[in-house]
């Protein structure tokens, strides 16, 4: 006989979106404007996927590191007379000429030194220091905005920045057998009445029909395991539909590229791949939600300007940030740009930091889920008062 927690573990499987409450796939969500946060972790190298190929000691401070400008053999893609994209970045690149993708430059949160714990902790909890709060800035402007439609983090658990007061939850793919469909349906009727069960069970099958046949699974890896591209497809089928999240989160790690960093066959280059892949893939997996729809793609800080002893990078300060998507007026390049002379680093090492990344987080909050002026500068970033949003980003 089956009981209920058999039924549990045959559901392993599925992701239970809806048995959350506010998730939104059986709420209806009231905002056509969607917002997805693709958090690069481990540190992107920003001068090699935005080098500064005009700046005259781009070259000299990089060495082998250094990019090929435009027009050279294996040469960046130029975005203007200053600023290029890795030439492995050519979605992204596409995205920009079509005006619907915007590059950030010197970008940095308030935190200043080099851990990885504390970095991260600062960009997810949306103060300015490590540990300042157990809630994420994202969760807490969900919480803030006056129409509910609930968010969902790709991957295998939810990260901070999603974690606090408004109901979130999180789907990854299933390193299970799909359920045999006879089996689901008598199932469904078992528990149909079911007060605890029928609701959640429901759900389930809905979402699992939503992602079958989407390239969801991804040969048993699961989570932080999984293709980018796989998590970025999910997001958009979920984030696509009528009743569906209107916010998604989506971790992508392994940006430490302290040895071996450049290449071919490198860590930066394999990584610059999947970000450019997962771009189009959430672009095509949108459909027409894409016109409404930001995507920022951040790092918790950037590299060394010089190259170090294994080939690589070490822990920086300034990085490159990203905004796409149909609801970005882009196109352009925003840089205060601090120069890479001898007294341009900061501490003599890094990229300086001329712009506070809290500023494209509260422009892309303000336009995406309507947070207020005052919600922005009390509640998801206390104590930024002095960090206005950018204007003019979002549609």
């Amino acid at each position: 006989m089956t009981n209920r927690r058999d039924t549990l573990k045959t559901l392993g499987g599925l992701a239970v979106l809806s048995a959350l409450p506010g998730l939104g796939l059986a709420q209806g969500a009231s905002s056509e404007r969607r917002l997805v946060f693709v958090f690069l972790r481990g540190g992107l190298d920003g001068l090699a996927a935005v080098p500064a190929y005009g700046d005259p000691d781009l070259a000299r401070r990089r060495g082998d590191l250094a990019t090929a400008a435009p027009g050279e053999v294996n040469g960046a893609l130029a975005l203007d007379g200053t600023f290029a994209l890795h030439p492995l970045l050519p979605e992204m690149h596409k995205l920009y000429r079509s005006g619907e993708a915007a590059v950030l430059h010197a970008v940095a949160t308030p935190y200043r030194d080099r851990s990885h714990f504390d970095a991260q902790n600062v960009l997810e909890n949306g103060t300015a220091k490590p540990y300042g709060r157990d809630a994420g800035w994202l969760n807490v402007a969900l919480a803030q905005a006056a129409q509910r439609s609930g968010g969902v983090a790709l991957g295998a658990s939810v990260p901070l920045v999603l974690r606090g007061p408004a109901p979130v939850t999180s789907w990854s793919p299933s390193v299970m057998p799909s359920p045999d469909p006879d089996l689901l349906d008598r199932l469904g009727r078992l528990y149909r009445d079911d007060p605890l069960l029928a609701k959640p069970f429901a759900a389930a099958l809905e979402t699992e029909a939503l992602m079958e046949g989407q390239g969801t699974r991804d040969g048993g890896r699961s989570g932080r395991g999984a293709p980018v591209a796989v998590l970025a497809q999910a997001a958009g089928r979920l984030l696509s539909q009528p009743d569906g999240p209107r916010v998604a989160t989506i971790d992508f790690g392994g940006w430490d590229t302290h040895a071996n960093q450049a290449g071919e066959l490198g860590p930066l280059a394999r990584n610059l791949r999947q970000l450019d892949r997962a771009t189009a893939t959430l672009k095509a997996s949108l459909g027409p939600a894409w016109r409404h729809t930001v995507v920022l793609v951040v790092t918790e800080f950037g590299r060394t300007v010089a190259i170090n002893g294994s080939r690589g990078t070490d822990h920086g300060t300034a990085a490159a940030a990203f905004a796409l998507g149909g609801a970005v007026r882009g196109g352009r390049v925003i840089a205060q740009w601090p120069g890479l002379g001898d007294r341009d680093l900061h501490e003599g090492r890094d990229l300086r930091p001329t712009l506070d990344l809290r500023a494209l987080l509260k422009a892309a909050l303000a336009a995406q889920l309507g947070t207020s002026e005052a919600a922005l500068e009390t509640q998801v970033f206390p104590d930024s008062r002095g960090v206005p949003p950018l204007e003019g980003l979002f549609a």
